[in-house]
């Protein structure tokens, strides 16, 4: 069934409007017309059967013919936070394969050996909503603002798992090992090229993150983000 998303305001107890992009790509692309059915998501993590009954310019509206909650959704909440790339095309691929794996939360990180880059939230945001459409996702990752290491180790979100990659560490916690209840959440930081730097990792220690190691192998940055969530969550 092909998937498309409208936000919650677009939505009511019985019926779905798809405006927007979405509204062009659901006539120009995909060709549909009144009588089809399809599955619209709101982003937030509810699915729905609906069923077109009306396409006007500018708007489809559509029948809620099922609601699904929290359709195709892990149980854990997980926020990846990522150094970012000096390649943006790489960061590209990282949101998308994220976003596939059920991340609810990408962050993107300056850290000490970051090489300066513009982060593009607006492109890796569409990007994570075209893969959440093509995944079967019902829950749109949101994709946060640039941030500093050291900021974002300040800050008092809570969460009762924070990890931190690290290819070397002395206490070596394999992410075999690591277990995120259900229902609960958890944050990973992965570092950019050449990694996190020692004070780095003093510092994240100090902030309550434990180091999880992900192998012997050095691995790519978008590499050790994808393998660390496909392990985390499951």
């Amino acid at each position: 069934m092909d998937y498309f998303y409208s936000p919650p305001k677009n939505i009511s107890a019985k019926e779905v409007v798809i405006d927007g992009d979405e509204f062009a790509h659901l006539t120009h692309v995909m060709r549909k017309n009144t009588d089809d059915i399809i599955r619209v998501v709101d982003g937030l993590g509810t699915a729905y059967d609906v069923q077109l009954t009306e396409i006007k310019k500018k708007t489809a509206h559509g029948a809620i013919l099922q609601t699904y909650q929290q359709h195709n959704e892990p149980a854990i909440d997980l926020t990846i936070a990522v150094g970012i790339l000096k390649n943006p095309s790489k960061f590209d691929y990282l949101v998308e394969k994220a976003t596939e794996l059920g991340v609810k939360k990408i962050i993107p990180l300056t850290t000490e050996r970051t090489i300066p880059s513009h982060a593009k939230i607006d492109r890796w945001q569409k990007l994570a909503l075209a893969a959440m459409k093509q995944c079967g996702r019902s829950y749109l990752p949101k994709v946060k603002e640039l941030i500093d290491l050291n900021d974002l180790l300040n800050e008092q979100e809570s969460y009762t798992t924070k990890l931190i990659a690290h290819e070397n560490p002395i206490v070596k916690t394999k992410s075999s090992d690591v277990i995120i209840q259900s229902e609960k959440s958890g944050i990973v930081l992965i570092g950019p090229e050449g990694g996190f730097g020692d004070e780095e990792i003093s510092l994240a220690e100090n902030a309550g993150y434990s180091i999880l190691y992900l192998g012997e192998r050095r691995l790519r940055t978008e590499t050790a983000a994808i393998v660390a969530v496909a392990k985390l969550i499951g």
